[in-house]
């Protein structure tokens, strides 16, 4: 491999490229892997590419402050991130259990990061530097840029930039912010003077003063009154696009947390200039001897055409990081991604995925969206799709087969992040038929995560009819073109909103359907999302109506209820006096007085 094509990971390596001290030292949870799917990655080349010099301080040891001092004072300041997932998810299974793996470590290890890592890291970075200005951004800072909701704790948190003592907090995608950040402090700008640039939260004296902010409520009301933190949630996330979005402020006793309003999003030339920069595109060489990072494996040969989602899924922290505003690179720019994976030594032939959020979403929803912004009041696609919405798969089924025409390129595959509803409105079939055809690889995973009206309507998914047209209409295709192909859904039980009824009716979809799911995801309340504000409010913020939400022991129960084939299940289902096996539903209590109107035979699998 070509040396020097990663950024220096330590001081011998700094000293090979000879530089004195970088201009930011870049501190992650995560192994390095040079790869644009990860946000050290991309984060670190741009501001390469604006003629900053950075190192990466790779999973430094937290327990002291020394491996903190691996380079030196940098000449600008400290940026500071957890990695690509946030360190409590990373390290806790939803059961709250310690994980045995880590996919961003080398070889797969856990424990090499602290639980809350951006708090430890900037405490060891005091600890060595004083007053060093410390910039914090990624997954875990954005998510957790307001007092919020902890599952681990149990509590309400204060703002993850008041724990940690850092200076910024840069939320959101952070190339725009970072860059400006970087060009003030480069002029000699003091760190607490920088206080007004789109996309970063900074905590501030009550005397500072901006004109049409809006406040969310003081950290001591938000963290008692679970009103106040609906009211305070709802606030937030009606003010997350760059367009309309406010500066918001939040009280913590003599000072306030001011988020400045979103940087604009990255528009497509942008975007193609991110995704062109000189990526290693692997992990660091240093980690081979341990196996390398597992990481890795999902993304070499994948590429990532667009950014942000108008999904909406209530469960998903999307919309409160990407944002809701779509935009996509070039076909161009993706074409030439997919030439550079050819030329790769383990190019086998075949682009496992092209995707992003949403594998099928190309530009904003609406016009609108462009000048005016997103809309606060109700979602794209459900309950029913916005008449507004823009539906055309074109340019996308026009990218898969641009790509699928690159010498060397056998197959274009999609895993997983089809929009199965978006797909379902276009009129145009033509890109279905095209997906089933050519770029399923043996099974196509979607979600649509539940089955009762209630639940699906308070997680933001279509009604379960929506997902039962598209299977149809998918295994038609499969027999047009005569492959023998599977879909895979994915489920998720204990939802606010699921009591019992609801968990049978999902029980009863799928034995209906035929289908015994070897996983489901137990909801996991995580900091960002509507679902985890319901979780632990019990109030829909935007409506303000009481919601069920199940407890732990219910959590379990429906989760047993969708897989009562194995013995665990089986005996906790026989416990609470429950079949092993859901009851009829009300599609085949239909079917059976239809069958025995005709004279058929009852089917004996089907509990009637």
């Amino acid at each position: 491999m070509e040396k020097n094509i990663f950024l220096p990971t330590t001081n011998m390596e700094m000293n090979e490229v000879g530089w004195n001290k970088p201009d930011f030292v870049y501190v992650t949870g995560d192994a390095y892997i040079d790869h644009p799917s990860f946000g050290v990655a991309i984060i670190s080349r741009v501001l390469e590419s604006n003629g900053y010099t950075v190192g990466v301080l790779s999973q430094p040891d937290w327990k002291s402050a020394e491996p903190f001092k691996e380079f030196g004072r940098p000449r600008l300041g400290f940026l500071v991130s957890s990695g690509n997932v946030d360190s409590m998810v990373n390290h806790y299974t939803a059961a709250k259990k310690k994980r045995r793996d880590d996919q961003y470590s080398p070889g797969g290890k856990a424990g090499r990061r602290p639980d809350r890592a951006l708090i430890v890291y900037c405490n060891r970075i005091r600890e060595a530097y004083g007053d060093v200005p410390i910039i914090i951004g990624g997954l875990e800072a954005s998510l957790r840029r307001f007092a919020h909701y902890d599952y681990w704790d149990n509590a309400v948190r204060r703002s993850i930039l008041v724990d940690s003592r850092a200076d910024i907090l840069s939320y959101g995608m952070g190339e725009k912010s970072l860059v400006r950040v970087a060009e003030l402090l480069d002029r000699g700008v003091p760190v607490k003077k920088i206080r007004d640039v789109r996309g970063t939260a900074v905590l501030t004296e009550r005397e500072y003063t901006v004109k049409n902010a809006v406040f969310v409520g003081e950290y001591d009301q938000i963290k008692t009154d679970k009103k106040a933190y609906a009211r305070a949630f709802k606030l937030q996330y009606e003010n997350i696009d760059a367009i309309s979005g406010k500066t918001l402020l939040e009280g913590y006793d003599h000072k306030q947390l001011v988020q400045n309003p979103p940087m604009p999003i990255l528009e497509r030339e942008e975007l193609d200039k991110i995704y062109a920069l000189p990526y290693a595109r692997t992990y660091h060489p240093s980690y081979e001897a341990q196996g390398g990072v597992p990481a890795i494996q999902e993304v070499r040969f994948s590429i990532t055409h667009n950014r942000g989602c108008y999904g909406s899924c209530a469960f998903c922290a999307l919309a409160f990081h990407q944002g809701r505003q779509v935009r996509s690179r070039s076909v161009a720019s993706v074409v030439e991604e997919a030439k550079l994976l050819t030329t790769l030594p383990d190019f086998k032939g075949y682009i496992h995925d092209v995707g992003g959020p949403t594998a099928n979403f190309r530009y904003p929803a609406c016009d609108k969206q462009k000048t005016r912004g997103v809309c606060t009041h109700r979602r794209c696609l459900t309950p029913t799709p916005c008449k507004q919405l823009k539906v055309d798969h074109t340019e996308y089924a026009s990218l898969l087969r641009e790509i699928e025409r690159v010498p060397k390129v056998k197959k274009v595959f999609i895993r997983s992040g089809i929009r199965y509803d978006y797909l379902m409105y276009d009129k145009n079939p033509q890109f279905f038929r095209q997906l089933v055809a050519n770029h399923v690889s043996g099974q196509l995973k979607v979600a649509p995560e539940h089955a009762s009206p209630q639940v699906l309507a308070m997680m933001g998914k279509p009604t379960i009819e929506v997902y039962e047209q598209f299977k149809a209409k998918y295994f038609a295709y499969c027999q047009e073109c005569g492959k023998e192909q599977y879909l895979v859904p994915y489920l998720m039980s204990g939802h606010p909103g699921s009591d019992r009824k609801a968990a049978e009716c999902l029980a009863w979809r799928l034995q209906e359907w035929g289908y015994t799911p070897e996983q489901v995801q137990d909801f996991y309340p995580t900091p960002g999302t509507i679902s985890t504000c319901i979780y632990y409010t019990g109030i829909d913020p935007f409506t303000g109506k009481d919601v069920y939400v199940p407890d732990y022991k219910e959590k379990v129960i429906q989760r047993a209820m969708l897989q009562p084939h194995k013995p665990q299940n089986r005996k906790l289902l026989s416990r609470e006096k429950m079949q092993t096996k859901p009851r009829i539903g009300p599609h085949n209590q239909r079917k059976r007085k239809k069958d025995i109107k005709k004279g058929r035979k009852i089917k004996k699998d089907l509990h009637y």
